[in-house]
């Protein structure tokens, strides 16, 4: 079957984060039509304006609908779109410029219905950007699962680039109204339904990720929050490096309990783990500033996942709470 592109944007108050999105699509590499829908979800600062500025060198369309998440405002999108396969990006992005080319290809070759790609930092975000950008991907911190290619096989994408067929979609009804988390969600109901997933190794996007260390530290305790919820609709996806973080939590503990009262030595596995992310963002981004900061943002990154994550097993998991109940702020009405 043919396939039509059509890309879905959410958008939250974010209108120059949507200019800046919109400029890299003027330089993709692509000769056929695509159309990109951008779904302002209940925004006091509209983008309309700015893409406005676009119509004439893009086709986009623009839709304002009142606020209910980053979830149901894809799905609205989605049924908006004229393509028939959805390419699914966060407002914080932007394109490199072989993107869908990388996708198109791929898809022609070896075609599924529901695809993920990594994220990546470009060179020109700020320091901390760029570190949690590594904190985030990295196979020391997270074991490459937002992207890697040793992830091709039973990969969940994630929403800032995500693609899906229609049919796809109209079999699973969409994202749920889960949030975070609305993402692993719907790659487990489109496995279930008889879909395949896949990553695609060169299809990456860069993620700017426009936070602070507390929006960051906000952000990963929701994760954690989320995962044993997860879990639980889901168990057959349920693993044991989950647990990873909260158990890091409790060796970071330990050592310096054990340092201070026992001996030195206890710490040596923990500085020389802290040395090596040190080692290896400060090579891979060739500053080692940034390096210093991903060793920090590390520790903001296991502590908020790991402690949120025993908090929701307890509740979630051990005392089989409902998980919209215990926790209302995860769940758009």
């Amino acid at each position: 079957m043919e396939r039509s592109y059509s890309f879905i944007i959410p958008v939250y108050n974010r209108p120059q984060e949507i200019k800046e999105l919109l400029e890299s699509f003027l330089v993709l590499q692509f000769s056929e039509p695509y159309e990109i829908v951008i779904v302002e979800d209940g925004s006091e600062d509209s983008s309309e304006n700015i893409v406005g500025e676009f119509s004439e060198k893009l086709s986009v369309s623009y839709y304002y609908k009142e606020n209910s998440g980053p979830g149901d405002s894809r799905n609205f999108g989605m049924k908006k779109a004229k393509g028939n396969y959805f390419i699914i990006l966060d407002s914080d992005c932007l394109l490199p410029s072989h993107y869908l080319q990388t996708v198109d290809y791929f898809l022609e070759n070896s075609y599924y219905d529901c695809y993920g790609g990594a994220d990546a930092a470009h060179q020109n975000f700020s320091q901390l950007q760029k570190a949690i950008n590594y904190v985030m991907t990295s196979f020391f911190t997270t074991g490459g699962i937002r992207g890697s290619k040793k992830s091709i096989n039973k990969f969940e994408p994630r929403s800032f680039n995500m693609g899906i067929s229609e049919k796809a979609f109209v079999a699973t009804g969409g994202f749920s109204r889960i949030h975070p988390g609305e993402d692993p969600d719907l790659s487990q109901r489109i496995v279930k339904a008889g879909f395949e997933t896949t990553f695609i190794p060169d299809a990456f996007v860069y993620h700017k990720r426009r936070i602070s260390w507390k929006k960051f530290f906000t952000q990963v305790k929701k994760f954690g929050l989320v995962r044993p919820i997860l879990n639980k609709w889901h168990p057959n996806a349920a693993k044991i490096t989950f647990w990873f973080p909260t158990i890091f939590v409790f060796f970071v503990l330990f050592s310096i309990l054990a340092g201070v009262l026992i001996s030195f030595w206890l710490l040596v596995p923990l500085l020389v783990y802290m040395v090596l992310i040190l080692l290896d963002a400060s090579i891979k981004s060739k500053n080692l500033w940034i390096g210093c900061l991903a060793v920090f943002a590390m520790f903001i990154q296991f502590f908020g996942y790991g402690l949120a994550f025993l908090k929701s097993s307890f509740y979630v998991g051990l005392l089989n709470k409902d998980p919209e109940k215990q926790f209302p702020k995860l769940f758009f009405k």
